[in-house]
C-alpha cells in the first residue's frame, strides 16, 4: 500500500526539482549527495562551457530573481468542476477556466505537461493605463506569497482587494514590473507545449523589445520562429503624437521541432488553380526555373542539363528522342544560364507533371510543373537534395512577415462579437478571423490550443468556428482571470459581473449559434460542449507543522488530519483534484460504477479505480474481478475501521494491484 500525505498529493509541480531531476539523470557525476558539485559540473562540461563572474550578455531588470521565486512556488489549489455553467459537461472536450492565470498553470502543470500543440496569449501590453490584476508581489518573500496564495476566498476567486493595481509609467520599475509577471507564465507555458508545439504571443511596441529577449531566454533564440507584424486598424489609432499605429505585432517561438502547415490560400492565390487534368483535378502551374542569384549554375552545376520537348507528341524527356526535339535549358530572364529547382533523379520521376511553354515575348521554352490543389493527387516525388520552394500539392502557403487584411482588423473583432452579443462592450477586440490565422497555421486534427489571457474568448469562438468549417476535432482550453468590469458600463449594464464571465457566455453562445446552423448539407460536429472550472482551494487538508510547539497542539493538529479530506468537500470536486494530480486531462472519461451497492469511479478503461464516498468489505472482490492496475482511495471512507483498509490492501497485493491511499 501507498500511504499518500496531502503535501505530496496538494502540490503542483516544481519546475526547479523537475529540472535537477533531469541533470541528474543526465549528469550524475555533477551532483554530491544530492547537492549540485559545480567543480564536478565543470568538470563534465569543460571549463569553456561554464561562465564565472565577469561582463556577460543577459537580460536582467528590478526583480528577476524573485520572479523565478513565484515560478517554484507550488501551488496547493485546485480545479472545481461547474456542471451548471458547462455545455455537454460529460463529453465535452474544450475546458474553460476561471482563476488568476499562473495559478491555473502550476494546477495544470502535471496533467499537461507537453501535450499542447498551440499556446496563443494577449497579455496587458502595459500601455501604462491598464491594470496589472496578476496578483505577484515580488518585493514579498516566498513564505509570504505562499501564505497569501493560499488565502483564497472561499469560492476560490482570487479576488481580494490590493491583489489588483495599475502598472504606472510613473512606476520606478514599470518595465521590471511586467518583465516579473510574464516570465513564471511564460516558463510553465513552455513545459506545457508538445516537442512541436508552438506560442503566439501579442503585443505591441511598448514591450515588445523586452518579450523578445526574454522569449529567447525562456525558449531559446535558436527556437524564434517570427516577428509578425499585424495590421489591424488601417484608419490608424490616434494614441501617438507623430504616428498613426495602425499595426501589433505577434511573437512566435517554437518548443523544439514546429513546422508551419502554412495559411489558407487567398481568392487571388485560388484564381491560379484554373488548369484541370484529365481527371478533373484542379492544378497551377509552376516555372521549374530556380529564381535567384546571379551565380547559380555555378552554385549547383548538376542542376543545369537540358529537357527534351516534341512539339508532335507534346511529351517531354530527359533524352533526345529525335532530331526535332527541343532541347530546353534553364535560362534566366536575361537569357544568362541558370539552374532548374530539380535535379534529374527528380524530373525523370515527375516527367507526367511537366509541361513546355512557348514565350513569344523572349521567343524561347521553358518548363513548368504542376501543383495540385488536392493534396495526393499524383504519385510526385522530390529528393531531399533538391529546391522544393513551393510544396508540390498545396491548400496552404506560406506566412508571409506581415498579415494584412480587412477580416483580421479590430473593426471587424468588434462586429463578431456584436453579432453573439448585440452590443460592442470592448473598443479593441481581437478578430476570430486572426485567431483562425494562427489555428490554421499551428494546428491540425484534434491538436489541443491554450489561451491563458483568453479576455473575450475570441479564441474560443475561432476554434468552434473552425472545427464546424473543417470538420475537425481540435480542443482548446481558456483560462481567464474574473476580472471586475465597472457597473456604468456597456458590459456592466448588460449584468455582466466579470470578464470571465463573457468569456463563457461567449463560448456558450458560439456553441448555440453552431448548433442553430445544423443541417443536412452541415452536420454538427461531435465537439460542441465544454467543462467549465473555478480556481479554488485544495479539498484536502495542509499540515501546519510550524506553529507546533507543545504536544497538546501536536495531538490538536493529528486529530484534524483523521481525515484528510476537508469537511463538506464534494465528492466530485475531489476526484478532478485527484483527476489532476494524478496527471488527467480535464475531459478524461470518467465511468461511475455501482460495485456492491458502492459507488466506484473508472477512468482508462477501468485500469484506474478511485474509492471517494463510501467502502464495504463486499466491494473487494468485485473490484478484484475489474483487474485494474491502480485503486486510490481517501482514507475516509473507512471508517477509521483499520482491518478493512488491511485487508484491501492484502487483496490488492495478492492481485499485483498498486493501492495508494491518501
Amino acid at each position: 500500500m501507498t500511504d499518500q500525505n496531502n503535501s505530496s498529493i496538494a502540490n503542483s509541480l516544481d519546475p526547479a526539482a523537475d529540472r535537477r531531476q533531469q541533470l541528474v539523470a543526465l549528469i550524475p557525476e555533477a551532483f554530491s549527495e544530492g547537492q549540485l558539485d559545480v567543480a564536478a559540473l565543470k568538470r563534465a562540461l569543460g571549463a569553456e562551457a561554464i561562465i564565472e563572474g565577469g561582463e556577460r550578455y543577459a537580460l536582467a531588470w528590478a526583480g528577476k530573481s524573485n520572479a523565478y521565486k513565484v515560478l517554484q512556488t507550488p501551488s496547493t489549489a485546485t480545479l472545481r468542476p461547474q456542471r451548471e455553467l458547462s455545455v455537454n459537461f460529460d463529453e465535452a472536450q474544450h475546458v474553460f477556466i476561471e482563476g488568476e492565470n499562473l495559478e491555473v498553470l502550476k494546477v495544470l502543470q502535471k496533467s499537461y505537461f507537453g501535450k499542447v500543440k498551440l499556446i496563443y496569449i494577449d497579455p496587458p501590453y502595459n500601455t501604462g493605463s491598464d491594470s496589472f490584476i496578476y496578483p505577484d508581489r515580488f518585493q514579498e518573500s516566498k513564505e509570504d506569497y505562499l501564505r497569501r496564495i493560499n488565502d483564497l476566498a472561499d469560492d476560490g476567486t482570487l479576488m481580494r482587494e490590493g491583489f489588483f493595481r495599475k502598472n504606472s509609467k510613473e512606476s520606478g520599475r514599470y518595465h521590471s514590473n511586467w518583465l516579473s509577471m510574464m516570465l513564471p507564465r511564460l516558463y510553465i507555458a513552455r513545459n506545457l507545449l508538445r516537442e512541436d508545439g508552438v506560442i503566439f504571443v501579442s503585443c505591441d511596441d511598448n514591450e515588445v523589445h523586452n518579450l523578445r529577449l526574454l522569449m529567447n531566454e525562456i525558449f531559446g533564440e535558436e527556437n524564434f520562429v517570427a516577428q509578425l507584424v499585424v495590421i489591424n486598424n488601417l484608419k490608424g489609432r490616434n494614441d501617438k503624437k507623430n504616428v498613426a499605429t495602425c499595426h501589433e505585432y505577434l511573437l512566435v517561438f517554437s518548443r523544439n521541432e514546429f513546422e508551419s502547415h502554412g495559411l489558407p490560400l487567398t481568392e487571388d492565390q485560388l484564381k491560379n488553380f484554373k488548369y484541370i487534368d484529365s481527371r478533373g483535378k484542379k492544378y497551377a502551374l509552376r516555372d521549374l526555373r530556380k529564381r535567384g542569384s546571379q551565380d547559380q549554375r555555378k552554385d549547383r552545376p548538376k542542376m543545369f542539363f537540358p529537357i527534351f520537348y516534341n512539339e508532335s507528341t507534346k511529351k517531354l524527356s530527359l533524352t533526345k528522342q529525335s532530331e526535332n526535339d527541343v532541347a530546353i535549358l534553364p535560362k534566366r530572364g536575361d537569357g544568362s544560364e541558370g539552374r532548374w529547382r530539380w535535379g534529374k533523379d527528380s524530373v525523370s520521376k515527375n516527367l507526367a507533371i511537366l509541361e513546355a511553354r512557348y514565350s513569344d515575348s523572349k521567343g524561347r521554352w521553358d518548363v513548368d510543373y504542376r501543383v495540385y490543389l488536392e493534396p495526393n493527387a499524383t504519385e510526385t516525388e522530390v529528393d531531399e537534395e533538391d529546391d522544393d520552394d513551393d510544396e508540390l500539392f498545396e491548400r496552404t502557403s506560406k506566412s508571409k512577415s506581415f498579415w494584412i487584411g480587412g477580416e483580421i482588423s479590430t473593426d471587424v473583432g468588434k462586429r463578431e462579437f456584436k453579432e453573439l452579443f448585440e452590443e460592442g462592450f470592448f473598443d479593441y477586440p481581437k478578430s476570430p478571423f486572426l485567431m483562425r490565422r494562427i489555428v490554421q497555421m499551428a494546428t491540425r486534427g484534434d491538436d489541443l490550443i491554450m489561451d491563458f489571457f483568453a479576455g473575450t474568448g475570441t479564441m474560443g469562438q475561432a476554434v468552434l468556428d473552425i472545427n464546424q468549417t473543417e470538420r475537425t476535432a481540435r480542443r482548446f482550453v481558456c483560462v481567464q482571470l474574473p476580472e471586475l468590469i465597472e457597473s456604468e458600463s456597456d458590459a456592466g449594464k448588460a449584468g455582466f459581473y466579470s470578464l470571465a464571465e463573457v468569456c463563457r457566455e461567449r463560448i456558450k453562445r458560439s456553441i448555440g449559434r453552431a448548433e442553430d446552423a445544423v443541417d443536412l448539407a452541415t452536420p454538427a460536429t461531435a465537439n460542441l460542449g465544454f467543462k467549465s472550472f473555478l480556481l479554488a482551494p485544495s479539498n484536502f487538508k495542509q499540515w501546519r507543522g510550524d506553529n507546533i510547539d507543545s504536544p497538546e497542539q501536536l495531538a490538536e493538529q493529528m486529530q484534524m488530519f483523521a481525515k484528510s479530506e476537508k469537511d463538506g468537500a464534494a465528492v466530485e470536486h475531489i476526484l478532478y483534484e485527484l483527476l489532476l494530480k494524478f496527471g488527467q486531462e480535464l475531459t478524461t472519461p470518467v465511468e461511475t460504477l455501482d460495485v456492491a451497492g458502492g459507488k466506484v469511479f473508472a477512468i482508462d478503461q477501468r485500469k484506474m479505480l478511485f474509492i471517494l464516498d463510501t467502502f464495504t468489505e463486499a466491494m473487494i472482490q468485485p473490484m478484484m474481478e475489474i483487474k485494474p492496475r491502480e485503486i486510490i482511495v481517501i482514507d475516509g471512507v473507512f471508517l477509521d475501521l483499520d482491518p478493512l483498509k488491511s485487508n484491501l490492501d492484502l487483496q490488492c497485493r495478492d492481485a499485483g494491484i498498486k493501492f495508494t491511499c491518501l
